[in-house]
């Protein structure tokens, strides 16, 4: 096969040209399990034929809600090979959510990987009636095991199934996926194999892959982001190892040794502020080196010209310290590609400089999800912007109030732009007019090298207004307080107020730290939080980062939160991004407070 145009295509496509031994893995009892490119195309074969045998028909909807496993992959293009319509559903959700998206997608069949999943789509089973049955990946009492679906693939006909495929097109529903709203219920965003296809194709050329590289995934594949992004390793001749977990990264990244990964902006934070504590557990010129070579790499540029005594510089620090944060992501990664929400250019400076070059790519569900990307050629990569336009992709931006001159919300257009949200033409004619989907970002753009890239400035519907008439952009205020290693979380409020304040959920490892050296008596998060001396350096440290803005849109006043905001408490969605609705609602009274 020489191309592919629809999404089973893609792993015929690898087979043809570059067929792996360990083109999928995951880990069981401690061993990584491999399985090969035809392993795939024989299991998803037989969850072909097991769902013809259970009377599944073209367009019939499935669900697949499981940590990122080589079943994963097979079930989807199993499904696909017959029509059937993959409705990927996030793990973390709850069971309301599951009974909303189960009943508007009539789902018929589920796939879950284990007891907690199958445990909380059985308690809504009775109240989803077209739902016929559950498959778990892993043993699980009560419910019917993988092993035994696959088993009604036997005496099956693959005639049968290679007659379905032939009737599919590209333009073909592939997958229905329904978006994590801050508020109110999901919306199911409809994507065609073209949709995705063309993404795929449009991305490839830009990513440093090729048949002898080495992935480690750990972004859930229920998420266009990772899935789409899995489909190009396959493209790619890519071996795909998936992580045991969140928890387990740090210890798979040294097993796998992976050449690329992908991530959100929330795990590469974590990962900056384990960077910036590290000085603590050293003394004399081992700290100082070690303060001087982090503090080289916040500095750092790819568009300058460094002297002589700069370049023996950065060459002791690549040695010594930043060999040792390459060590730990496996030693062998070439760059690393983030995207769902905005990155912190100071990131992109930091992991470059040590020699894991970062690049942010753009995009959202609705748009499959890549609109641009970021090259990953260091002489063209721009710090604090998304990248150019993919190929087939158009992008403009349209002027609003309350945007500066320049500024406009994004639009894109091209083969990706979905076909519409499910049983939703009201709100689909309102996201994609004129084949333009409205993305809801404010952005703007920078030349640069004789190309035009895109700088994100913040949501549309995030933009607010203070009572003096000045507009707020908060997404570019909190990312540079987040660049105060005491800062783990944070979210601006001052809608109609006179003055610009902030909810702060601390970095309580870094502070606790903090406390210990400056003799500080304050061991608890509550403590910490309501500590005279904490606010204080709190209140410098803002104040320093405020220095960046105009006055009207300092932060003038803040709280400290004793808890960390999450997904299971509700304040993040499983992208890890703030919803700001949940938030101002849950902390409204603490908000009251700050404005009395």
């Amino acid at each position: 096969m020489t191309d592919f145009t629809r999404l089973f295509d893609i792993i015929y496509f690898q087979q043809s040209n570059y067929p792996k031994q360990d083109a999928f893995a995951h880990k069981v009892n401690g061993n990584w399990i491999k399985f090969s490119t035809q392993d795939i195309i024989n299991m998803a074969n037989k969850v072909s034929l097991g769902l013809l045998s259970l009377g599944v028909k073209p367009q019939d909807k499935i669900t697949i809600i499981s940590n990122n496993r080589p079943e994963w992959n097979a079930v989807d293009i199993g499904m696909q090979q017959v029509g059937a319509v993959n409705v990927p559903v996030y793990p973390t959700i709850s069971e309301h959510e599951y009974k909303f998206i189960f009943n508007d997608a009539e789902i018929k069949y589920a796939f879950v990987s284990d007891a907690k999943l199958f445990q909380k789509i059985n308690a809504i089973k009775s109240e989803v009636p077209s739902l016929k049955d559950i498959y778990s990946f892993e043993e699980v009492p009560g419910c019917k095991h993988f092993s035994e679906f696959l088993k009604l693939a036997d005496g099956g006909d693959l005639a049968e199934v290679e007659k379905l495929k032939a009737s599919i097109h590209p333009e073909t529903l592939a997958t229905i996926i329904y978006t994590s709203g801050t508020t109110g219920n999901p919306k199911g965003v409809m994507l065609s194999h073209n949709n995705v296809v063309s993404n795929v194709k449009g991305s490839r050329p830009v990513l440093p892959l090729n048949e002898t590289k080495k992935v480690l995934s750990f972004l859930p594949l229920c998420h266009i982001f990772e899935r789409m992004v899995i489909y190009v390793y396959m493209g790619c001749g890519v071996s795909v190892y998936y992580a045991e977990s969140m928890e387990a990264i740090a210890d798979n990244l040294k097993e796998v040794k992976p050449n690329f990964f992908t991530s959100v902006p929330r795990l590469l934070e974590k990962v900056y502020i384990k960077l910036q504590g590290a000085a603590g557990n050293l003394e004399g010129w081992k700290k100082s080196l070690y303060n001087n070579a982090l503090e080289f790499a916040q500095n750092f540029d790819v568009e300058k010209e460094y002297s002589l005594t700069d370049k023996l510089k950065r060459a002791v620090y690549n040695k010594l310290i930043y060999s040792k944060w390459r060590e730990a992501l496996g030693g062998e990664c070439e760059g690393i590609c983030t995207g769902a929400a905005a990155l912190n250019p100071l990131l992109a400076k930091v992991f470059t400089c040590a020699g894991i070059p970062i690049i942010e790519g753009y995009g959202q569900t609705e748009s499959s999800p890549v609109i641009s990307i970021n090259p990953f050629e260091l002489d063209r990569i721009k710090f604090g912007t998304v990248g150019i336009p993919i190929e087939g992709v158009q992008v403009k931006m349209e002027q609003r109030e309350g945007m500066a001159l320049g500024e406009g919300e994004i639009l894109a257009k091209g083969p990706n732009v979905m076909m519409g949200y499910y049983k939703r033409p009201d709100l689909t004619a309102e996201t994609v007019v004129d084949g333009w989907l409205r993305t809801g970002d404010v952005g703007t753009w920078v030349e640069y090298k004789g190309a035009k890239y895109i700088k994100i400035t913040d949501r549309v519907k995030e933009l607010f207004k203070t009572s003096g008439g000045k507009y707020i952009a908060p997404q570019q205020l909190e990312n540079k307080m987040k660049e105060i290693p005491y800062i783990e979380q944070i979210m601006a409020v001052g809608e109609n107020r006179n003055f610009v304040s902030a909810l702060i959920v601390p970095n309580f490892l870094n502070l606790t730290e903090w406390c210990l050296k400056n003799g500080v008596n304050a061991k608890t998060p509550e403590e910490m939080a309501t500590n005279p001396e904490v606010l204080k350096m709190f209140r410098a440290a803002i104040d320093e980062k405020n220095k960046n803005f105009g006055s009207w849109e300092t932060i003038k006043k803040f709280e400290l939160m004793p808890t960390e905001w999450s997904i299971e408490t509700g304040e993040l969605t499983p992208t890890m991004k703030v919803k700001r609705k949940v938030v101002l609602e849950k902390f409204k009274d603490l908000i009251e407070k700050i404005y009395t």
